[in-house]
């Protein structure tokens, strides 16, 4: 987009201070974002749902500023400065709208651009997994007493296993012959693993763990550090509605113990790290206190597990109904992300028996 673009839409909102410039962000698989800055101290950041997977962005709006007004209220006993570093704010619209819509199909919303924080792609030693596990359980905590009722389902079904496998098993049946044979190692895993991973969903289905406010998207980079890596904010709220602790916990661990990102395609690079592992979990139970029940603890190492595998497979799925979903670079690129996905569920299972959590 053109800067006089950029500078009338964040011309829409109640902001304090005048464009002066943006610079367009990479991170992320799905939105379009940019960080404005102003002639002023403060900046912002500036975003465009997708609405092509998005379907409902408005409620997916209300959702992230219902959360926000929530942990506003729990923090109030902070000063404006400190909350302004550990709870993302939404700047309303002029038209009193928490977002801005133009040309008839995207929404946008706007933030304080939180000015000390910094993320990491990769987690490079023990603490900033502890420190990542103590931003997620205290994000729980916090939300544990808010009414999962109040928030809608911005993506129905999101870590449904039984609806990922059905998606998957669409995609075989459509796919090109050529994805196929090179995907053909991949299509193994997963008939290999199916049954173990929808023991989640099972114990969801039958109430057997309850279901909270979650995040959904706990990937490390959704969490801000500051400059000696101490935890500060969880970011990136747009898939915040009702699930399971296990989504969470999961897809964190997920992320924080590959000593790889998701797109490398050197595989010897790609190894779970169990030290980062326990450290997370130390972090992560300390925060989340006496809010999750036994059952929940017990079953957090297999939500490691289930968050790799339900993550290849939607890469693969995607890679075999020709990249419509996320973002590639290249052709190959989700049959990449499969093979990350694929090597760290093997490191992981090398390690499973030490991953148990003693109560």
């Amino acid at each position: 987009m053109k800067e006089k673009e950029i500078q009338s839409i964040f011309d829409q909102f109640e902001h304090k201070f005048n464009f002066q410039s943006y610079i367009k962000l990479t991170s992320g698989h799905i939105n379009d974002t940019f960080l404005i800055h102003t002639d002023a101290s403060e900046h912002y950041v500036l975003q465009c749902i997708n609405h092509k997977v998005f379907k409902n962005v408005p409620d997916l709006i209300s959702n992230k500023v219902t959360v926000s007004n929530h942990l506003l209220k729990k923090l109030n006993y902070l000063s404006p400065k400190e909350i302004g570093k550990k709870v993302l704010c939404f700047i309303k619209a002029k038209s009193s709208e928490n977002f801005y819509y133009t040309d008839g199909i995207n929404y946008w919303n706007l933030m304080p651009y939180i000015e000390e924080g910094k993320t990491h792609e990769v987690v490079t030693n023990s603490g900033i997994a502890y420190e990542g596990g103590k931003l997620i359980g205290e994000f729980l905590n916090l939300t544990s007493d808010l009414d999962h009722s109040k928030l809608i389902k911005v993506i129905p079904k999101f870590h449904n296993m039984s609806f990922r496998l059905q998606q998957y098993k669409l995609a075989i049946q459509s796919a090109r012959v050529d994805r196929l044979k090179k995907a053909e190692l991949y299509i193994n895993w997963v008939s290999k693993l199916r049954d173990e991973m929808q023991i989640l969903q099972n114990l969801k289905e039958t109430g057997r763990i309850p279901i909270r406010v979650t995040h959904n998207d706990t990937k490390i980079s959704n969490m801000l550090f500051d400059e000696k890596d101490k935890g500060m904010c969880v970011l990136d709220t747009d898939t915040v509605m009702p699930g399971i602790v296990h989504y969470d916990f999961g897809d964190a661990i997920r992320t924080i113990c590959n000593t790889a990102t998701e797109d490398e395609t050197d595989l010897s690079k790609v190894e779970f790290n169990l030290e980062f592992y326990k450290n997370y979990t130390k972090g992560f139970l300390e925060k989340t206190g006496e809010a999750l029940t036994p059952i929940e603890i017990k079953y957090l190492p297999l939500a490691a597990k289930t968050m790799i595998f339900i993550m290849g497979l939607r890469f693969l799925t995607d890679y075999l109904n020709n990249d419509v979903y996320f973002k590639t670079q290249y052709s190959e690129h989700n049959l990449d992300r499969t093979k990350n996905q694929y090597k760290l569920m093997q490191s992981l299972e090398q390690q499973y028996n030490e991953m148990t959590i003693n109560q």
